[in-house]
Order: C-alpha cells, then sequence, then structure tokens
C-alpha cells in the first residue's frame, strides 16, 4: 500500500507527540527507581486504568481474536473473556492489598511474605523468568503481529518492520520511565480505539458485505460462528469452548495482564497508585474497558474477513509475496486493512503503531523492573545508588527489545501459538497466587515447586504430546493437554505445602501488619502472636471480614461487564430489544455496585 501525504503527515505529528512524551517525563524519571518504575507513586486511577487497557491492546490482539473466531467462531473469545472473573477478585479483593504492601515489584512482595533463602531464591529466579523468558515471549508476539503488518500492508522485510518498530519505542520509554510509558498509553489508546472502531466500519462497507445484504446477511450467511455462547447441544463445543474457562481456566492458570489475584504490570500499575481507591478504581476501569468496549470492533473484522477471504487460499491469491511461515488465520485482520482508502490509512496505520508501542512500552519498563530492582539490586548491587539503577533500567530496556525482536524473528509464526504456551506454561500455579495473601500455610516451597513443575509440564505437553494423542470426543487436545497440566501442577504443590514447614511466625505477623488481610486463614498467625502477648490485627477487632461483601461486588461486576459486552454485540447484531435489556441490567447492576462498594473500609 502507497501512503499519501496527508498519511506521512499524521504518522510524523504522531511520532512527535510520542518521543515529546518521553522527553517531557524524562526530566522527573530519572531522578529514582520509585520515578523511573512507578511513576512516583502518586498516579490517578483513570490514568492507570487507560494505562493498563492500552497495555493489552496490542498489535498482536485483534490478529488473536480474528485467528479465534475463523477458527472457533465469536464464543472462542470465552478463552480470555473468562478472565473477567480473575480481573474482578483483583478489583475488589487484592487491589488494595497490592497497594499496601508498598513493594516495587509484585516479585518483591515474595520477601514481604515468605523468609529466608527460598523467598530469595524465588525472587532472584522469577525476575529472570518472568523479566526475561515470559516478557520476550510476550513482546516477541507482539512484534510478531508488527511484522505481519508491515508484510501485508507495506510489503516490508520482517527485519525492516521491527528496526521501524521498536526504535521509537525504546526512546520513549528508557528516557521517561513508567510516567512516560502511561502519559504515551493515554494517547495511544484514544488513536488505537479510533482506528479499530473505522476499520470495522470500512470491513462492512466491502462490496462483498453489501452485496450480501450487509450486517443481517453476513450474521445469517455465517450461522453458528456468530454466537456469543456455544451451542449447548454439543458437548465438545460448549465444554472446551465455556465451561473450562469458566470453571477451571479463571483461577487456575497464571497469564500476564490476567494473572490470578493481579501481578505483573497490573501490579505495577496498582503500586502507583496515589493510594487504595485510585488503585481499585483502575483496576475496576480497566476490566470494563478491556472486556466490554474493545472487543466489538474487532470480532467485526473478524467476521467481514470469513465472508471477503473464506479460506488461507483466498488470502494467499491476493497476497502472494507473504512469506508462507506467516499464512495463518490470524493474518486476516492486518489483510482487511489493506482495504483501506488513502487519507484515513495514516490514522489507522498511527492507531496500529500506537497499539504496539503501547504494549511494548509496558512490557519494557515492567520487565526492567524485575532485571533492576529484583535482580541487580537485590543480588549484583545492594549498594547501587539511584542514579546507577535508572542507568541500568535503561540498558535493559534497550537489551530487552532486542531478545524480543530476536524470538519474533527466528521463532514464532503465529498470535495463537505463543497464547498457548503461555497458558501452559502458568497452568496449575494461578490458585497459589490467590490463596498465598489468606491462607498462612503456603510457603516460599510452595512455588518454587509450583514453577518448576508448571515449566516442565508445560515443555513436556508442548513439545513431546501431539495434541491428537489426548483429545477425546469432548475435549480436543489443547483442552486436556490444559486440565492435565492444571491437575499435574497443582497436586504437586498442595503436597509441597503439606509436607514442608510453614513459614517463620515473625514473618507472617511482619506480613499481617503490612497488609491486614484478615480472614480464618490467618486466623492461627492473629492467635499464636495472641499468646506471645502481641495483638496484631488491631483495625479488625469486633469488625465482620469482609470478604463476603467483597465476593458479592466480584459477582456485581462481573454481572454488569458482561451485560455490558452482550448488550454492545446485540446492538451491532441488530438486536436492539436484547441490547436494551441487558444494558438495563449493566445499569441496575451498577447502581448497587457502587451502594455496595461504600461499605469497604480503607486501611
Amino acid at each position: 500500500m502507497i501512503l499519501s501525504r496527508i498519511d506521512w503527515v499524521i504518522l510524523f505529528i504522531f511520532f512527535v507527540i510520542v518521543i515529546s512524551i518521553g522527553w517531557i517525563a524524562s526530566k522527573t524519571a530519572g531522578k529514582n527507581t520509585s520515578e523511573f518504575f512507578l511513576g512516583g507513586r502518586g498516579m490517578p486511577w483513570w490514568l492507570l486504568g487507560i494505562s493498563m487497557v492500552a497495555c493489552t491492546f496490542s498489535a498482536d490482539t485483534p490478529n488473536l481474536v480474528t485467528g479465534m473466531v475463523r477458527e472457533n467462531g465469536v464464543a472462542k473469545n470465552w478463552a480470555w473473556w473468562a478472565f473477567l472473573i480473575t480481573g474482578m477478585v483483583t478489583v475488589f479483593i487484592y487491589a488494595k492489598l497490592w497497594r499496601r504492601s508498598n513493594v516495587m515489584t509484585d516479585l518483591e512482595f515474595y520477601e514481604k511474605r515468605y523468609g529466608g533463602k527460598p523467598a530469595a531464591f524465588l525472587r532472584g529466579f522469577r525476575s529472570v523468568y518472568l523479566g526475561l523468558f515470559f516478557n520476550v515471549l510476550i513482546m516477541g508476539s507482539v512484534t510478531l503481529a508488527a511484522i505481519k503488518i508491515g508484510a501485508v500492508m507495506f510489503g516490508l522485510k520482517p527485519l525492516t518492520t521491527v528496526l521501524i518498530a521498536s526504535a521509537t519505542v525504546v526512546l520513549y520509554a528508557g528516557l521517561g520511565g513508567l510516567k512516560g510509558v502511561i502519559w504515551a498509553d493515554f494517547f495511544q489508546y484514544s488513536i488505537a480505539m479510533l482506528g479499530a472502531v473505522y476499520a470495522a466500519i470500512v470491513a462492512m462497507q466491502q462490496p462483498e458485505i453489501q452485496a450480501i445484504g450487509g450486517m443481517q446477511g453476513m450474521l445469517s450467511q455465517l450461522g453458528d460462528t456468530v454466537k456469543f455462547i456455544p451451542d449447548f447441544t454439543s458437548a465438545s463445543t460448549y465444554v472446551p469452548l465455556l465451561i473450562i474457562p469458566i470453571a477451571v481456566q479463571w483461577w487456575s492458570v497464571w497469564y500476564p495482564g490476567a494473572e490470578p489475584g493481579g501481578g505483573g504490570y497490573i501490579a505495577q500499575r496498582m503500586l502507583a497508585a496515589k493510594d487504595e481507591k485510585n488503585a481499585i478504581g483502575a483496576t475496576l476501569l480497566f476490566n470494563f474497558a478491556h472486556y466490554a468496549l474493545r472487543p466489538w470492533p474487532w470480532i467485526i473484522v473478524a467476521l467481514a474477513s470469513m465472508i471477503i477471504y473464506p479460506d488461507l487460499a483466498s488470502i494467499k491469491a491476493d497476497f502472494a509475496s507473504i512469506d508462507p511461515t506467516y499464512l495463518k488465520d490470524d493474518i486476516a485482520y492486518p489483510v482487511m486493512l489493506s482495504k483501506l482508502k488513502p487519507g484515513w490509512l495514516g490514522l489507522v496505520v498511527a492507531s496500529l503503531i500506537a497499539a504496539y508501542m503501547s504494549t511494548i512500552g509496558t512490557h519494557l519498563n515492567w520487565g526492567s523492573s524485575y532485571i533492576v530492582n529484583d535482580f541487580y539490586k537485590r543480588f549484583a548491587r545492594p549498594n547501587a545508588t539511584e542514579k546507577e539503577l535508572v542507568l541500568m533500567g535503561r540498558i535493559s530496556t534497550l537489551l530487552l527489545m532486542i531478545l524480543a525482536a530476536i524470538v519474533a524473528l527466528f521463532f514464532l509464526n503465529n498470535a495463537t501459538q505463543a497464547f498457548n504456551i503461555l497458558l501452559l506454561s502458568g497452568a496449575g500455579s494461578g490458585a497459589i497466587y490467590l490463596l498465598r495473601w489468606f491462607w498462612w500455610r503456603i510457603n516460599a516451597w510452595t512455588e518454587i515447586v509450583a514453577m518448576i513443575g508448571a515449566t516442565v509440564v508445560a515443555i513436556i505437553l508442548v513439545f513431546f504430546i501431539d495434541d491428537a494423542r489426548v483429545a477425546t470426543n469432548v475435549l480436543d487436545g489443547f483442552t486436556m493437554k490444559l486440565l492435565i497440566a492444571v491437575t499435574t501442577t497443582s497436586c504437586i504443590w498442595i503436597i509441597t505445602t503439606l509436607i514442608t514447614k510453614p513459614e517463620n511466625k515473625n514473618v507472617l505477623r511482619d506480613f499481617y501488619k503490612l497488609t491486614n488481610p484478615g480472614g480464618p486463614g490467618l486466623k492461627k498467625v492473629v492467635e499464636d502472636a495472641k499468646i506471645d502477648g502481641e495483638i496484631i490485627n488491631e483495625k479488625d477487632l469486633g469488625k465482620p471480614w469482609e470478604m463476603p461483601i467483597q465476593i458479592l461486588l466480584v459477582f456485581i461486576g462481573c454481572v454488569v461487564i458482561y451485560s455490558s459486552l452482550f448488550a454492545i454485540g446485540n446492538f451491532v447484531y441488530g438486536k436492539t430489544l436484547y441490547g436494551f435489556i441487558l444494558l438495563t441490567i449493566a445499569v441496575i447492576g451498577t447502581y448497587f455496585l457502587f451502594k455496595s462498594f461504600k461499605k469497604l473500609r480503607a486501611n
């Protein structure tokens, strides 16, 4: 595709604004690590919430959703829609606990909750495991999407795309730290959403769609593919697409951006908030925008692509220069963007760049925080000055980008592949991150064994066992692998927890004083302290545990957001009556949500 003069002007303005944000933020980001990695711990809820959702709105997300819809229909999105439950649990139970912990990163939490050498090992190992392995794999997947977009839309070679895509984001993330990333996210998210909506409008205006009667003709022709909920007449359809994600996946799987109990860059944003209320507000805004507002433009483009390009052969026919390695269903999204006309093309290209940069910028800063705070400062240079640590943060930012480019260029070929690897690598460990705040028996060895076990199980399942060997009449191969991983890893860490010694009582008391989680799972800690003449739960004496109302809020929050999601879907499909019914449920639920939320106590 050829960019017109106005397209180039739009792109030029976009890059100038982004780099300017990084330059302005650099004036404070270089002061210390708190400024560089947490924005000075003074960020408002609305800005943090938009930053969270901007990060998850990556260049590969539209490709991933498109691939899911083309392969298994709209209902396949329950593979990530189910994580809303995780999100609501984080909002109403864990957000305030993270803010109270007052750590620099969620890995620093390990030496607050656990003690001794096992806690130090866990922190150091996960700083490399997550900061490098997981983080680079995610960034590699996002960069792969950029490669596909560059190849389809402009005929660029993979290396050329990587160099162009990564240079600016490394510059502003390295200069401005988290504050630069967050403000850039705010600008980039606005551009990305506008571009996604316009791409959906253009998709529906294509002659092939208009020839069959527009939206209604497309829905009729695609049949069950367009359903939000899988067909309940076939267990092989609804069990893997709906039941497993809702019943098992949300609590059992550790996945970046949807960690049970919060973690990763979500925890980083909560730690950067002004206070507990801002941390809660940020995560609530994130979940609403992430699950209710964003999916439909991508789904519309994916459905339209199934009419215009019903199979990969039809894509290959129009785009003969595409490398066969990248010819998967997820490439249909950038293929559909080739329908854009000059004038708007610059805006949509800018939106794709924005989606890429917002995600990469966050992961660079997040991964760098692990490397610097949890490895370099903790183990290599405990006495390093703040300026030295900020310098190391900028160096590691560049290093992470180089590694991500290598992964994208030489090891990945589609978005679904990376998604599946990440899911299996964290399968079975999710429950630990929910329980460790409230059950005194969880110890460092619990997490160490779970981490090692989950990795070994994932490697065996991914590289040595073919999906067909474990598939059943009801469950496909990958779903069976997920259940095997969850069951095996869960058994390993539960047994380990019960046969190893609990954490030192002083470590548990200090953790309780710091975070004040309450609940029967920590009753022993409180009682042991009382026996020793120490009262550690003075704030809670005579007050009921808040967990029941928090669980109610989680339920209402899920109802509100799912109702909003499907209200928008029904309006898009032209089913206005169902849309208004669901919208009414969402409005009523929102009223009760905020009314009940006021009953929660601040620390």
